[in-house]
């Protein structure tokens, strides 16, 4: 909860002024009925029109003030809950930015989702409820009580029955609906999975007609959270006939006892008839107050879900006092072992001794899950190291600035990505500052200038979001391009041509050597006609090396390089090479 109000900023004064509004506008409502019970006995029963007429308008006037105090607080209280949001949105979005792979892998992406839209839209309902309802109900109790204590106090004992009741049922109500809201986000995050894998996937549901399958899969989730829900409002239903119990006792007691105090003498007309105003404006409250804990019941769900993601501290952080130069491409693994998740004991990585001089072009293969990514991820520190150490440019990865170091060491990903606007504009992801020819020359390299060239409007043509409007081809080579342009001393080509004919791919590896001699490159492929070339190949089994040589050695040597290169080479070749 103090994570979530430190976020309120610079919207301060506007909660303070709410509430302080708030509390003069209540003011305004609770003098009302006692001017009136004056009216009525001063003015009315004495035949007094002087007296009418004087109270008549400081009752305008209140009724005015009370308007106006109430608008007022009704847009800073606006003002403040969705700025408190619209803090909470970056606040969240900025620290995602801070997670390590590690980090973001703890929570879903549909999970980060919602808490970034329904769980910060319940709070910021919540909010203004609190500082609007929550200080308006608890002032307007509080003063109608002691209005009624100074009328009658021995039919003030009736609202405090009353009140103990209504809290009773409330807190039961509260304690039981906050379990079930817990589990209603949790399925929520199972609903927008469901969503999100299917639009992200449309194309394969639909080439596999499976949308029957899809569409029953989210019924399901639906079902699920509908039933979770009506069990939830249910119970929440128990808080109005609670309420009408408390609204009836009040009214039939105060009826049948303050009639008797009239007859008595003892309470005139007009104090009975404040004493109504009064019950009501206490009933109203205690209404009002059961909708907050309704609020605030859905809304602690989401304040425990905030937190969490405010909370995460990044797994990777930099040293006190980093260095911020990369001083060569030289690359040395010292004894590593790897896991992605710590003390599981099971390493995705063990044991791996490997150095690798500044410029060389090194391949690497291996079946899948062999953990020829997990190595990639490690040299510019996605993650860090169980045991040993990552070296770049002779110094320990963990000694560097992160972003420093990952400006010298560009990694083009398995998992191509592209994002809304211009060519250019994607291609600036690699350098903000590169002109439109340093931009040309890296699509050279990257070999894709053949198909930009054809475009309509060349390098201005807009790309869809995800890239959805260029092949998986041309987004590979447009992503390499894109680390091309961070000129780094090392580059790092995580299955990134695979989907490229051979043809291009043998094009781009040899633009790297005229281009880039200076620059390490790390070729992680499948296919051995990509890796060939290379000065040197790694062949990883199962997290570990099992041969580390050039071609023609590995196809004296090693079993496992042998398999492969029969496989794809004598076994008909790649798939646009002729045998």
């Amino acid at each position: 909860m103090r994570q979530i109000i430190q976020q309120i900023k610079q919207y301060k004064r506007d909660t303070f002024l709410c509430i302080g509004l708030t509390t003069l506008e209540v003011l305004m409502e609770i003098l009302l009925p006692f001017i009136t019970a004056m009216l009525i006995d001063q003015g009315l029963e004495a035949s007094s029109m002087p007296v009418v007429y004087r109270y008549g308008i400081l009752m305008i006037v209140m009724a005015f003030l009370s308007l106006l105090f109430g608008a007022l607080a009704g847009k800073f209280a606006a003002s403040a809950s969705t700025g408190l949001a619209a803090n909470l949105r970056e606040a969240i979005y900025a620290n995602i930015q801070t997670f390590s792979f590690s980090n973001i892998d703890k929570f879903s992406v549909p999970g980060l989702v919602t808490r970034m839209t329904t769980d910060i839209t319940n709070v910021q309902n919540a909010f203004m409820m609190i500082i609007r309802v929550a200080t308006r109900a608890p002032l307007t109790l509080v003063f109608s009580f002691i209005m009624c204590l100074i009328i009658n106090p021995h039919l003030s004992g009736m609202f405090l029955i009353a009140v103990v009741f209504l809290g009773i049922v409330l807190a039961i109500i509260m304690k039981v609906t906050l379990k079930i809201f817990n589990d209603v986000f949790h399925r929520y995050d199972d609903l927008n999975a469901s969503v999100q894998e299917n639009i992200s996937a449309i194309r394969v549901v639909k080439a596999f007609v499976r949308e029957d399958y899809e569409n029953q899969k989210f019924s399901k989730a639906s079902a699920m959270l509908y039933k979770m829900f009506v069990k939830a409002e249910s119970i929440l239903t128990v808080n109005a006939p609670a309420m009408m119990v408390a609204v009836y006792f009040c009214i039939i007691s105060v009826s049948w006892l303050g009639a008797q105090f009239i007859v008595g003498g003892t309470l005139s007309t007009g104090d009975l008839t404040s004493l109504f105003s009064y019950i009501m404006s206490m009933l109203m409250s205690l209404m009002m107050v059961s909708m907050v804990v309704v609020m605030i019941s859905i809304s602690l769900a989401s304040i425990r879900r905030i937190g969490e993601v405010l909370r995460e501290t990044p797994d990777l952080k930099n040293p006190e006092n980093p260095v911020e130069e990369v001083k060569d491409g030289s690359i040395d693994f010292n004894h590593v072992t790897f896991s992605y998740k710590h003390g599981s004991g099971k390493s995705a990585l063990m044991d791996i001794d490997l150095h690798i001089r500044s410029g060389e072009t090194i391949g690497i293969i291996g079946g899948t899950g062999s953990g020829k990514s997990s190595l990639a991820n490690l040299i510019s520190r996605l993650y860090d190291v169980d045991e040993g150490s990552v070296c770049v440019g002779g110094l320990d990865v963990r000694k560097y600035d992160m972003e420093a170091l990952r400006e010298q060491v560009s990694v083009v990903l398995q998992k191509n990505t592209l994002f809304s606007g211009s060519i250019l504009e994607n291609l600036r992801w690699g350098n903000p500052n590169a002109t439109e020819e340093e931009c040309i020359e890296a699509c050279k390299a990257a070999c894709a200038d053949e198909f930009i060239d054809r475009m309509p409007e060349g390098y201005h043509t807009r790309i869809e979001r995800g890239g959805n409007n260029v092949s998986g081809g041309q987004k590979q080579r447009l992503c390499i391009a894109r680390a091309l342009l961070k000129n780094p001393k090392v580059l790092i080509l995580d299955d990134s041509t695979s989907a490229v004919d051979t043809a291009t791919d043998a094009k781009i590896r040899k633009a790297f050597a005229e281009k880039i001699p200076g620059t390490t490159k790390i070729i992680i492929a499948q296919r051995i006609s990509s890796v060939e070339g290379a000065d040197r190949i790694l062949v990883l089994d199962d997290g570990r090396i099992n041969g580390f040589d050039t071609h023609e050695n590995l196809l004296k040597t090693n079993a496992i390089y042998q398999d492969i290169y029969e496989s794809q080479i004598k076994g008909g070749g790649d798939f646009d090479q002729p045998a």
